[in-house]
């Protein structure tokens, strides 16, 4: 097991001062994101609580088995959803209620006024009832809705009304206010349209027609977002839930300190591969902070790092975490249903930058290694490698089923998750019963075993620790789920609206206004569009809205001025800078969780973390212009993709990005094997831009896209041994003196 030390001599007062101004510990802030921060005290409430959820794991898993009607199939996963919205996320986040509540409290003493995070208000329970009965309405009527579509009936009307309003509060609750006005903003334009400036007005939308798209057709809340939600997501988010709980994230930390902390800055490269690691199964950046960071951000500090800078490394590592296939925060499932391809075409497409990113991010902790003369942990202080991953190699299980069923065979993902769960639950069924037998045997054998020990009851004890286990994970599992379901079907009003009003061909000719016709300025405007919008809500609506938005942009923006924008580019471009917004100040709730656990300033924490994630910001302008690094080897006259198939080629691209990656990594730092002057910073942005883009090189020096790369990557490792030639002919002079 790693050790978690204690904080270290070199936390300072000031340092502590800015957690009192969070308010929250690490935990707390992941809570209320990602679980909702309630925890009743009543019995009755938690019981409530706890079988909702284990309905609603037990309802995936058994249409996953045997598949439902896809409409009715959304409807039940948008009802769990929402009640355990209201439920679990209290109506304000303060202990104390606003003034006006405690206003309304004066007046009407049957108002509660015990803390609501620890009871569920009687106005909670009702709207989670609404919610419920408005979203089953579907369910309980479905055929003859099915015949009377696109003519609701007044009652069709009333509970389409609820639905809209309980959603909206619902997503004000879990994922903050910025998503639920972005809708209602969205829902207002399809009325006040005739009003409007020429460039955005449209004719306007009857009043009928707005409830009955938004809640008895495919196209809004019960749209493509919330039918991934409901078909892929869950499983997975309960895979990596179960995992958790079966003791696999730990042991990719234990393996990730074990072989690099010895290292120099050791704890910090071995939260970039455990962030890495645990970005596999999680879709969420703000818990794989706290899973990972809890154990990495004392360890680094330490060694040396300072706190900000220690949370800063475990937040970009754990927010690019959604980069990295197979789950990709939701994103992947999602974007194979909007584009129409193959889940498998967007992980290849995704894999590459995601590896690259990863490996950059390693590559900048070495340099702030090399910068401040961090040390590394003694081996005594660490486990042994070789014990560690065998003690828990078994958790390679799971994922192994994952990949080779997903890649190999080329099954569906909903197979391949179903049983990547069941093959977790059966180690977690398995594992404290043989852990327990081995104990046992190995006290038998030296003569310390107690004899009043039996060993069937050992054995049963410890299965039933198991099946406690699994429990855990159930319900952990839906409680994660909360905030992707309701993001999904309030992503989904905004997509209804935009089909509805056309709004995207209007909002093409604002962008091309704004931006000039300029390519580049265009790309600039979105993508901060996409970081603005991203720090008021999840990745996963963030991506939801600007694929429906901007990405048709891009692709059409870039056409008119003779560039050809893979659509699955143009996706990923928006996803990545969605992504950035959870370490970007001042709401980055990535950065805050860590800067709870450093004890550092959570602003200055997000600076440095952003800092940090440059390289990954400019991962997208790259493959939007080089598509070979998202294995792209150009697109038909249709639209199809058509993908690079040469294994060293695919090797070469990898390889020459990862180089020109590091060159633009190091001329950030100003650091390569020692301190870089500005004349070699300089050339270390040249080397990264025409290796990145050898294409716009290639008509001033003739030497073929190859050779243009291969003397930027000569040129990188030609000024590495010329940086150590120098150290080590300045270090010399400095003994002979």
């Amino acid at each position: 097991m790693v050790p978690t030390p204690s904080s270290s001599k070199q936390d300072s007062k000031s340092e502590k001062k800015p957690l009192r101004k969070v308010g929250e510990s690490a935990e707390e802030i992941m809570a209320r994101a990602e679980a909702g921060g309630r925890a009743p005290k009543s019995r009755t409430a938690s019981w409530v609580i706890t079988l909702l959820c284990l309905g609603w794991s037990a309802f995936q898993l058994y249409i996953a088995y045997r598949p439902i009607d896809s409409h009715v199939a959304r409807a039940w996963h948008l009802a769990f959803a929402l009640s355990l919205a209201f439920l679990v996320y209290p109506a304000y986040k303060e202990h104390r209620p606003p003034v006006w509540i405690r206003r309304l409290q004066k007046i009407f003493p049957f108002i509660g006024r015990r803390p609501i995070v620890t009871r569920i208000p009687y106005l909670d329970i009702l709207f989670a009832l609404a919610a419920s009965c408005s979203s089953l309405f579907i369910w309980w009527d479905f055929d003859k809705l099915v015949w009377r579509q696109g003519m609701p009936s007044l009652t069709d009307m009333i509970f389409g009304t609820i639905l809209i309003i309980v959603l909206l509060e619902g997503a004000r609750r879990s994922l903050g206010p910025a998503l639920a006005v972005l809708a209602g903003v969205f829902l207002l334009y399809t009325v006040v349209g005739p009003y409007l400036p020429e460039i955005l007005r449209h004719r306007g939308v009857p009043m009928d027609f707005i409830i009955s798209d938004m809640y008895l057709t495919t196209t809004g809340i019960f749209g493509v977002p919330l039918g991934v939600s409901t078909d892929f997501v869950f499983l997975f988010v309960l895979f990596g839930a179960l995992l958790d709980k079966a003791g696999g994230g730990k042991f990719f930390i234990d393996v990730a300190f074990s072989a690099l902390g010895t290292f120099r800055g050791g704890p910090a490269k071995a939260s970039v591969v455990a962030s890495g690691l645990t970005g596999l199964v999680s879709g969420s950046s703000i818990a794989n902070t706290v899973t990972t960071g809890t154990f990495t951000i004392p360890l680094m500090k330490k060694v040396g790092l300072p706190g900000y800078k220690a949370a800063a490394v475990e937040v970009a590592a754990s927010t690019n975490g959604q980069l990295m296939p197979p789950i990709m925060g939701a994103a992947a499932f999602i974007m194979a249903e909007i584009l129409g391809i193959p889940y498998l075409d967007v992980v290849r497409a995704a894999i590459i930058p995601a590896l690259i990113s990863y490996m950059a991010l390693f590559y900048v902790v070495h340099m702030e290694a090399l910068k401040l003369n961090l040390k590394a942990i003694a081996r005594k202080d660490l486990p042994l490698f070789f014990s560690t991953f065998i003690r828990g190699c078994y958790f390679l299980i799971p994922l192994g089923i994952l990949i080779v069923y997903l890649v190999v065979l080329r099954r569906s993902p909903i197979m391949a998750a179903l049983l990547a769960v069941e093959s977790v639950v059966v180690i977690m069924l398995v594992q404290r019963p043989v852990i327990a037998f081995l104990k046992m045997g190995f006290e038998h054998r030296a003569g310390t075993l107690d004899p009043s020990v039996d060993l069937k009851s050992a054995l049963w004890k410890a299965f039933l620790v198991g099946v406690g286990d699994v429990w855990k994970g159930l319900i952990a599992g839906a409680r994660n789920m909360v905030t992707v379901g309701v993001a999904t079907a309030t992503a989904g009003i905004i997509v209804g609206v935009v089909t509805s009003t056309g709004l995207v061909g209007r909002f093409i000719t604002l962008i091309d206004t704004i931006s000039m016709g300029n390519v580049v300025l265009m790309l600039i405007f979105t993508a901060m569009t996409s970081l603005i919008l991203g720090m008021g809500m999840p990745t996963t609506a963030n991506y939801i809205i600007m694929a429906t938005l901007t990405a048709p942009v891009i692709v059409k923006l870039g056409g008119d001025a003779g560039l050809v924008f893979p659509l699955i580019a143009a996706h990923l471009f928006v996803f990545y800078f969605g992504i950035l917004a959870d370490d970007t100040p001042p709401v980055g709730l990535a950065a805050y969780a860590g800067a709870a656990i450093a004890r550092s300033d959570p602003i200055r924490t997000g600076i440095q973390g952003f800092t940090y994630d440059l390289r990954t910001a400019i991962l997208p302008f790259i493959f939007l212009f080089n598509n070979e690094m998202l294995m792209i080897a150009g697109v038909t006259e249709t639209g199809g993709i058509i993908w690079l198939d040469s294994p060293l080629r695919i090797g070469w691209v990898f390889f020459s990005s990862l180089i020109a990656m590091f060159a633009f990594a190091s001329a950030l730092q100003g650091q390569l094997v020692e301190r870089c002057n500005l004349f070699e910073r300089f050339l270390l942005l040249v080397v990264a831009a025409s290796t990145f883009r050898a294409g716009a090189v290639e008509p001033y020096v003739p030497l073929g896209t190859v050779g243009i790369r291969i003397i930027g990557i000569s040129t990188y490792f030609a000024l590495c041994a010329f940086q150590k030639y120098r150290g080590k002919a300045r270090r010399a002079s400095g003994r002979a003196k």
